[in-house]
């Protein structure tokens, strides 16, 4: 098999923004020679839409440790809606992007990586809310997707079953938080390279430790 790529991530999770700019040089130094495969953790789920106000505080508390970490900054059209929860009509949920990455891969999978990291962008730094169908449609525009094909299949059950089946997939390797990278070198052999935020130069020694390890060309 081809060796790939799996990287775990969350559209909502703040620490998987923080990892945006290191998942992106990763793929972009190591895309000619291996396959990237995104999958959604589904991190937000209820049966019941909760109101932004529940994890406000705790974002509140923790965005700071991730810029002080990471040296990403969240936008304040993010943190206005973190700041004045009262005022906010977010109700987070993991589900449609989800289902917008499953369908992009469709139209262009070797740029997932990509689109899982503008997704990141459009919640973290601009503000969009990500359960509205009309945060992605920029993105429609910018991957010049057909905009009306795009937006049935949001709501298409197929591609429901789709964002669930990666959930589930997620949870059978044994993935404990966000973000996640494995290479998987063969179908017997995979390798977890972070489990958590990890800067680049650490994780690309690594990824070629692992490499050297099973006799293959480092980067």
């Amino acid at each position: 098999m081809q060796p790939i790529f799996i990287y775990c991530f969350d559209a909502y999770c703040g620490w998987c923004f923080g990892f945006s700019p290191v998942i992106k040089k990763i793929w972009l130094d190591y895309r000619q020679r291996f396959d990237f495969e995104v999958l959604s953790g589904g991190m937000i789920l209820t049966e019941k839409p909760v109101h932004i106000s529940v994890t406000a505080p705790y974002i509140l508390q923790t965005y700071k440790n991730v810029e002080a970490a990471t040296g990403i900054t969240f936008g304040e059209d993010f943190l206005w809606h973190i700041k004045n929860p009262g005022d906010s009509d977010w109700y987070p949920n993991s589900k449609k992007p989800s289902i917008a990455l499953c369908i992009f891969k469709e139209y262009f999978p070797e740029q997932q990586v990509a689109f899982a990291t503008d997704l990141q962008y459009a919640l973290h730094v601009e503000g969009r809310d990500l359960c509205d169908d009309e945060a992605y449609r920029h993105l429609v525009i910018q991957y010049n997707i057909p905009e009306k094909e795009f937006f049935e299949k949001l709501h298409s059950d197929i591609y429901k079953e789709n964002a669930y089946y990666e959930f589930a997939l997620v949870k059978q390797l044994k993935i404990t938080g966000y973000p996640c990278l494995l290479l998987q070198l063969s179908e017997l052999k995979l390798h977890l390279l972070t489990n958590g935020y990890t800067d680049y130069h650490n994780l690309a020694q690594k990824i070629n430790s692992v490499l050297e390890e099973n006799h293959l060309q480092k980067i």
